[in-house]
């Protein structure tokens, strides 16, 4: 089963932190020693294995290094502050060829990708000694090297016993050597600055007996990318991403847990907002929690709905994004819900849906899923997979699927993952367009239509989860925080406990119109190939049938007696 946890994340407009957090470009160095080793060692490793009666077709190093810097606290207090600095080791070893290799599926076996190799993470040392880096890529090559050897073995075998595939493609693409080399990045943060500030941001939630875990975390991750192949790719890519996430819960009188979020990312120092601006999000959180906790709940119900840019983006990642990665459309296992579907029309004519991991904002808003160059050394580009309504593509990484023989740049791991077909930032456009108003009149025409008594709107989420494979209900679940019931003459309520819920295909059918204000919802998501950041992009769009549950609630009651310090009748 596939499960992912999509955080909220919610990108302003920039704002000048001085002095706190720098960012460092570093001179573009002329040879990077670290690319130098990789390349020799993998020269060295090719000519010295040709010699072996199966020899390697196919292989690549991917060594990434992240500098990591977190500080978290809780009601004015700091609970953790480190920075962290780590190298680890990918390695692509392939035997036999393109058509079938030591990747290839074992049927009623092992998934696609090697569990072995993904979780037996290899570390490299920090410093840059070409001949301790050469060290540990020529000892684990051969280890790899082994494993192919046995995998092979096993997976031609295999398939010389079981009935032929539903798609017989190859396990392997070629893709032409690229060579790229950007500066690498340096993160650099003022711990005690920020220990400050995060004392200031959490210090209001301990002044309300009934919120809890009120909490803020800064995380900065700088990574670089050295990757080179067999193919004749060099590659050296850094990127760096900040974030500063609030969160915090309330309890209601029946158990019911009702979290709010509110985060801000930019990928450089100066785009995260001010102390004035966290603090008023601060207060809105508590604002919505307290009432929150009065708010009446929703029974199980289907209507018509509309979601909000952020609400629809997660909907459409997971209802529409998971299933249109392009290694899922081969692997029997799974639902393979659009592999039918190339050239149907799926949405209304005026919608259009593209990835494109070369965007590196919408607006004024930085877009998380920004990347170069993917995890298989292939230059990341534009995917249009919605034309007009029409579907038209996958997202590919090296493997590939009848009718798409080729990657278009969405191979993508977590640093010494097996890597697989991914998200990028997923975009959505519509040629025809209403304003907020005239979508939320149409709503209530539907709801009059439908003898509804009222209409959802979904304001704001935490995340959601998908489910793609066939042996268990191929459906999705997207969990709303702020969710509001519109009655017939226009009212708004705030309501709580629900989960909107459904199976993809039914839902996408249900999908009407949309307005003109894009919003985005930046995040990590997670998978088979570990978390990755993405982001989902959307205008608020009006839904004909939704179904809700009930949200899933403790039954421990609220704490009896009163924190210290704080008021209580």
């Amino acid at each position: 089963m596939m499960v992912k946890d999509y955080q909220a994340i919610c990108p302003i407009s920039a704002l000048l932190l001085s002095g706190i957090v720098s960012l460092i470009a570093m001179p573009e160095p002329t040879a990077s020693p670290i690319l130098v080793a990789m390349r020799q060692e993998l020269s060295r490793a090719m000519d010295d294995l040709k010699k072996q009666p199966m020899p390697p077709y196919f292989l690549s190093y991917q060594i990434t290094e992240t500098h990591s810097v977190s500080v978290h606290g809780a009601y004015g207090t700091i609970a953790s502050s480190n920075e962290n600095q780590v190298r680890l080791l990918g390695i692509d070893l392939r035997v036999g060829n393109t058509t079938l290799d030591n990747t290839h599926p074992i049927r009623g076996g092992m998934p696609v990708f090697d569990f072995a190799d993904g979780f037996s993470l290899s570390e490299v040392p920090l410093e840059d000694n070409p001949n301790a880096i050469r060290r540990i890529l020529w000892y684990q090559t051969d280890k790899k090297y082994k494993r192919a050897l046995e995998h092979y073995t096993r997976a031609k075998a295999n398939a010389e016993v079981k009935v032929a595939p539903e798609d017989a493609s190859a396990d392997f693409s070629n893709e032409p050597g690229e060579k790229y080399v950007e500066a690498p990045l340096s993160v650099h943060v003022d711990r005690a600055a920020w220990e400050q500030k995060v004392r200031k941001y959490t210090a209001p939630f301990a002044s309300f007996p009934d919120i809890y875990e009120g909490e803020a975390t800064l995380s900065v991750q700088g990574e670089t990318r050295w990757y080179v192949n067999s193919d004749g790719s060099e590659l050296q890519t850094s990127s760096a991403y900040y974030r500063l996430i609030l969160s915090a819960y309330t309890k209601a009188d029946d158990g019911m847990e009702l979290p709010r979020y509110e985060s801000f990312i930019a990928f450089k120092p100066e785009g995260l907002p001010d102390d004035t601006t966290v603090l008023k999000a601060v207060d809105h959180m508590i604002a919505d929690l307290r009432a929150l906790k009065k708010a009446p709940v929703v029974d199980p119900y289907t209507g018509p709905a509309i979601l909000s840019g952020r609400a629809s983006g997660v909907f459409l990642h997971e209802v529409f994004g998971h299933r249109i990665e392009g290694h899922r459309q081969k692997d029997e296992g799974e639902g393979q819900t659009f592999k039918k579907k190339v050239g149907e029309k799926i949405l209304p004519d005026s919608f259009s849906v593209y990835f494109d991991p070369t965007q590196r904002q919408l607006g004024n808003t930085d877009l998380a899923g920004y990347y170069l160059y993917d995890n298989q050394g292939v230059k990341a580009r534009r995917v249009d997979v919605v034309k007009d309504g029409v579907f038209k593509n996958f997202l590919m990484s090296r493997s590939p699927i009848a009718g798409f023989d080729h990657s278009n740049g969405h191979g993508r791991s977590q640093p010494g993952l097996p890597v697989v077909a991914r998200q990028s930032n997923l975009v959505l456009t519509t040629s025809k367009h209403v304003s907020h108003d005239e979508l939320k009149k149409m709503l209530i025409d539907l709801m009059k239509g439908q003898n509804k008594p009222f209409g959802l709107f979904f304001e704001d989420i935490e995340g959601g989860f998908t489910i793609t494979q066939r042996t268990i209900p191929n459906t999705f679940n997207v969990i709303p925080v702020m969710v509001y019931r519109i009655y017939p003459d226009g009212r708004e309520e705030l309501v709580r406990g629900v989960d909107l819920i459904g199976t993809p295909l039914t839902v996408f059918s249900k999908v009407l119109a949309a307005d003109n204000d894009s919003q985005v919802f930046n995040g990590v998501c997670g998978a088979e190939s570990g978390w990755v950041p993405v982001s989902a992009s959307s205008p608020d769009i009006l839904i004909s049938q939704i179904e809700v549950q009930k949200k899933e609630k403790s039954q421990e009651r609220a704490p009896i007696l009163p924190p210290p310090g704080t008021y209580h009748p």
